[in-house]
């Protein structure tokens, strides 16, 4: 028998082996791991599961537009997302999708922040689908209608539908109009931080991570002290390799207290003791980012289509962090030759747009690293929504987690070897 252990549950209980494509640490299945939210009651209905087809409906017809029948359910584990075409086309668009917040993730204030970011770079002539800012809804407080709504205890937002298929990513040119494209996009980024937004450190990937599932009873008993000694290794190292990823708790959003509680217990004792270079410093991390950039979350639309190319349809992920957050995750697999290849064509185009400072190039394990230890607690934590027993089966197994001890060797390894170069 396979011990499984769900989050508050005992242990001894039958699951699933440990399937490890799902989980590889190169970024091609950790796509959907997002920012920390806190956990809904094991016990209690899934607000998800109120969110039928009739009250969608109802949320369309609640801002002025009425759909013609036609829904579809699109794909994302993290919100609710419909596509629905309309009667009458708004701001000439005759299908609109609708993107329902997952409750309690964020404050009105940080998606606010992100629908700014949208509309900033629309403005730029960036190509990224922005929320429809419609007629008649109520003000933002700057002259603007507002973007985010309300409906049946559900913040969701209307953008237009764009279509487009995955990038072919192994066409050098299709990496380097793609570096292009992030170029542009840092720099509407550039302008200014996050005011409520997180950051991408260890404090909010790592340690919180780490307190969640080990105060949620998330591991197995027999796998959950070899799990914390490797943790503790792991991020012994990655404070010596990326420091800038461990900055002052100065540097944290105020609004993730969880992850300031943790990043203050370790500084008292563990690897946050390790010495910080002075070369950190120059390095930047406070830059807005897409934050969760693979290839899954960028569409192509064909070249001899109009607006042909790369376009983003959301900033759901977006963070403060360094500018090689938005590149590693296209690169291939784990041959070194062809991820040095991948990356020179997504430079050659970044740097047509905007310098790129090579120093963050050894922060990409590093990144790769906070990114594992994240998605461990992304599933936990949403382990009461029923898509995700249904989906990740196979987590929260003793061979599950055995499989994640590994990775974080594997990854202490990957962080001491010499970074790419280009």
């Amino acid at each position: 028998m396979v011990r499984r252990r769900a989050c508050g549950r005992q242990p001894g209980q039958p699951g699933y082996a440990h399937n490890r494509d799902m989980t590889t640490p190169h970024g091609k299945t950790l796509n959907h791991a997002p920012i920390d939210a806190p956990p809904a009651a094991a016990t209690d209905a899934h607000p998800f599961e109120r969110l039928t087809p009739d009250v969608v409906l109802d949320a369309l017809s609640s801002i002025g537009l009425w759909g013609d029948g036609r829904l579809t359910p699109l794909n994302s584990y993290e919100n609710r997302v419909y596509l629905a075409h309309l009667d009458e086309p708004v701001q000439g668009h005759p299908a609109v999708v609708l993107k329902f917040y997952r409750p309690e993730r964020w404050r009105t204030e940080q998606i606010d922040e992100e629908h700014a970011f949208s509309a900033e770079l629309v403005q730029a002539e960036v190509p990224v689908v922005a929320p429809l800012a419609l007629p008649g809804m109520a003000d933002t407080g700057n002259g603007a209608p507002a973007t985010l709504h309300r409906h049946a205890g559900f913040g969701f937002s209307v953008s237009p539908y764009k279509g487009g298929r995955r990038p072919e990513l192994d066409n050098l040119d299709v990496l380097e109009w793609t570096g292009r494209f992030i170029a542009r996009l840092h720099s509407v980024g550039e302008v200014r931080p996050f005011v409520h937004r997180p950051a991408l450190n260890a404090a909010t990937f790592a340690l919180a991570s780490r307190d969640w599932l080990l105060g949620h009873h998330c591991i197995p008993l027999d796998m959950q002290s070899r799990w914390e000694a490797t943790l503790t290794q792991t991020l012994t190292v990655l404070a010596q390799v990326a420091p800038e990823l461990c900055g002052s708790p100065s540097s944290i959003s105020t609004s993730e207290t969880i992850a300031i509680d943790a990043y203050q217990k370790s500084v008292e004792g563990d690897f946050y003791s390790e010495k910080i270079s002075s070369d950190a410093d120059s390095i930047r991390t406070n830059l807005r980012l897409h934050g969760d950039c693979h290839p899954g979350n960028i569409l192509w639309t064909p070249t001899d289509l109009p607006g042909g190319g790369p376009h983003f349809v959301d900033l759901d992920d977006a963070r403060t962090g360094p500018a090689v957050q938005d590149l590693w995750m296209l690169l291939p697999g784990d041959d070194r030759r062809e991820q040095t290849l991948a990356l020179s064509a997504l430079i050659d185009g970044y740097e047509q747009f905007r310098p790129f400072d090579r120093r963050e190039l050894r922060l990409i394990e590093p990144l790769r690293t906070l990114r594992q230890i994240h998605y461990n607690a992304w599933l936990a934590r949403r382990w009461a929504d029923p898509a995700f027993p249904a989906n990740f089966p196979w987590f929260g197994s003793s061979d599950y987690w055995a499989g994640q001890i590994h990775q974080l060797e594997e990854q202490i390894e990957a962080m001491e070897r010499p970074p790419l170069v280009v």
